[in-house]
């Protein structure tokens, strides 16, 4: 069966593209090969999806090349998002730092998107799986349902993780059979669990920190975990995160740890229940036993002081692994960016052939980027299509 593009992948990028190239008059066949659609997006927000971001830049992803994102995100931007989420009805608010959700279900974005392409004369296949690709004049996909050709292919099938709701390394398979790099994949958006340490008495403590490494920093919670760190700060940091250098956290920000206690050495209190005027009592507790200097603190030397305070103010943390794919909200790293075209994302090595969301190698951050990354990104093939 014959149609102008076929786009793998009934995710957020895959159906965005697809009724937006419908409009413009193009036959699209979408292939999903689980039984429903959007099944990513109905799981991410807490259910509630958080489906952009009110302030977006090139600054707030993390790619190979990081000038890469800023053609598509202007071309596409969240105000234009959020138009069509109003046309819809769909009741949102913002969360903090300009992150926003529907009031009520992530269904209602995924029944937008629906409903879009059934305007637009989308036709979706689900539970059709792709068995292989070719190109001889025209892309000829063979399915699980038959074969299919079309002079233009999408792939918009993502990365690894959540293999749960049927993430495969089906992009990266295709990328490569056309000649495309692949620049290394790893979990992130992801909890990091400790090297050679963990704190199973801390599980479920959280507490506001500054997390940080190399020049990158978020100051939001950090969750202890039996195994090491999860919350968004940790979140966050995983896109960054690299093996060799420890992250360092500050437990108290814009507190002086040390001129704190200096001003107050006269008070007879032990330095667990100091602390604890800050910070949860389980984490004061836990931070005075493990240090050589827990002992009230106007017996505490102003060398003691300084340690107490580095073990606040700038604690180091050395992890060894994530906790991996299943637990990841996004993959790093995809298919390279050198080899597609930032204005249409249309290969460069083989015309017809477009790259679209998370497959590709842009990764955004926690708080809306990654869906308006699918939405930018799918606008800007679909315009090109």
């Amino acid at each position: 069966m014959d149609h102008d593009v076929i786009i793998i992948g009934g995710g957020a990028a895959g159906l965005f593209c697809a009724f937006n190239a419908g409009r413009r008059g193009k036959s699209v066949l979408v292939i999903e090969h689980n039984a429903e659609v959007g099944r990513k997006i109905l799981i991410s927000g807490g259910g509630r999806c958080n489906f952009t971001n009110r302030d977006v830049g090139a600054e707030n992803f993390v790619s190979t090349n990081p000038h890469f994102a800023k053609s598509a995100l202007a071309g596409y931007t969240p105000q234009d998002f959020l138009a069509l989420v109003k046309r819809h009805r769909i009741g949102f608010f913002e969360k903090t730092l300009g992150q926003l959700f529907c009031r009520e279900s992530s269904r209602q974005i995924v029944e937008m998107l629906l409903s879009e392409c059934g305007r637009a004369r989308v036709t979706i296949r689900t539970g059709c799986s792709v068995k292989c690709v070719s190109h001889d004049g025209r892309f000829m996909v063979e399915t699980s349902d038959g074969s299919f050709s079309a002079g233009r292919l999408v792939v918009a099938c993502g990365g690894l993780s959540f293999a749960k709701v049927g993430a495969t390394d089906l992009g990266y398979r295709i990328a490569r059979q056309f000649g495309h790099k692949i620049v290394e994949t790893r979990p992130s958006l992801v909890a990091l669990a400790a090297k050679g340490q963990n704190w199973p008495n801390l599980a479920g403590v959280s507490a506001d920190a500054v997390v940080s490494t190399g020049k990158h920093s978020f100051r939001e919670n950090i969750l202890f975990t039996h195994r090491g760190l999860s919350g968004p700060a940790i979140l966050q940091i995983s896109n960054y995160w690299r093996k060799d250098r420890p992250v360092e956290i500050d437990l108290l920000p814009g507190v002086d740890v040390a001129a704190a206690i200096k001003s107050d050495r006269a008070k007879r209190r032990s330095l667990a229940n100091y602390l604890a005027r800050s910070l949860p009592q389980r984490l004061a507790d836990h931070i005075a036993a493990s240090l050589s200097v827990n002992k009230p603190i106007d017996q505490l030397s102003n060398a003691d002081i300084e340690l107490v305070a580095s073990s606040v103010n700038a604690w180091q943390v050395e992890f060894d692994k994530t906790e991996g794919y299943d637990r990841a909200e996004v993959t790093l790293g995809g298919v390279s960016t050198d080899e597609l075209s930032s204005q249409t994302m249309e290969s460069k090595r083989q015309p017809g052939l477009y790259f679209i969301g998370e497959v590709v190698d842009v990764t955004g951050w926690l708080g809306g980027y990654n869906f308006q990354w699918a939405w930018s990104s799918g606008f800007a093939a679909a315009a090109a299509l």
